[in-house]
């Protein structure tokens, strides 16, 4: 019995050892960040929230990925508002100057039309230099079948 015992833990400390020797060598290689490999990349941001440091937050995040060197020249990107999002573009909020900022730099701005018709908000209290889809969640669809990242902070 007792050979049998020291049988089964020689072969369970060989498991072991043979499990933990291929992770710890995982573990000693360097991390190398993705590399960009295309010639173009594209990123719908969907906002949804209408708080404003969420807001603050994608707007950044959004200006972040357009200066990431590895993308620098290849990025589209869109920001979609829907539901609570729309505070984005509403006139009375502190965003125009960072929206203006992100539009000369190519960045679609579009609101969606199903939350302004059921919000019942007028067209003329969002900021005129956006642009409108039929619905959020249709835009977001069709994006992600065209091959777009969906992005959602």
């Amino acid at each position: 019995m007792k050979n049998l015992t020291k049988y089964i833990f020689a072969i369970f400390a060989i498991l072991l050892f043979t499990a933990i020797k291929p992770a710890m060598a995982q573990n000693s290689q360097e991390f190398q960040p993705a590399k960009s490999k295309n010639k173009q990349y594209y990123a719908l941001y969907a906002l949804n929230s209408g708080d404003e440091q969420k807001i603050a937050g994608t707007l950044r995040n959004i200006k972040n990925a357009l200066e990431d060197p590895r993308l620098k020249g290849k990025l589209h990107i869109e920001l979609i508002a829907f539901s609570g999002g729309v505070a984005v573009f509403d006139k009375k909020g502190p965003f125009k100057e960072t929206l203006l900022d992100l539009k000369s730099r190519g960045v679609d701005l579009v609101q969606c039309e199903n939350t302004i018709r059921e919000r019942k908000i007028e067209k003329s209290s969002l900021y005129d230099f956006i642009n409108y889809a039929p619905s959020g969640n249709g835009e977001i669809i069709l994006r992600h079948y065209e091959g777009w990242a969906i992005v959602h902070p």
